[in-house]
């Protein structure tokens, strides 16, 4: 992505992963249930069991899949493994994606910092560094930094 992007939203996730993840969690439920149908000394109970347990990788898979980060008009949300959080542009007061760091972390106007996994170095390290460039480019460009304002 450029620096300098043409149209809001934009949607930020890691794509690599994502396709590992879910590629993984397909594979698991697929093996693990053909296990259950084959194996012809295994009940009821435990071709259920062998189902269920697929069913469960796979969802903790899709659950970790799922992060991202959305930039639109009225703000950015994160999408992380556990929640969801929407934030006003002002809210943010720098992006950050330091060296080592698992994925971009945002620095807010309440003296807190919220990660943002959908930006991730991990597999593709490139991607991540211009996809919080562009993150880092919008919130300076959007944010109205008002140092009286966030006084308290």
């Amino acid at each position: 992505m450029s620096d300098q992007p043409t149209s809001l939203p934009i949607t930020f996730r890691p794509g690599r992963t994502r396709a590992v993840l879910l590629s993984a969690g397909v594979a698991i439920f697929v093996v693990l249930s053909a296990v259950s149908l084959l194996l012809e000394q295994l009940g009821p109970g435990d071709r259920i069991t062998f189902i269920a347990t697929g069913a469960l990788i796979f969802g903790v898979l899709a659950l970790l899949a799922r992060v991202k980060v959305v930039a639109d008009e009225s703000g950015v949300t994160v999408v992380n493994i556990a929640g969801k959080r929407h934030l006003a542009w002002a809210e943010i007061l720098r992006v950050n994606l330091r060296s080592g760091d698992p994925w971009v972390f945002l620095d807010l106007s309440d003296g807190t910092s919220l990660p943002a996994l959908g930006i991730q170095p991990g597999i593709a390290k490139q991607r991540a560094i211009a996809d919080a460039r562009t993150l880092r480019t919008l919130v300076e460009a959007r944010s109205t930094h008002d140092p009286e304002r966030h006084q308290d």
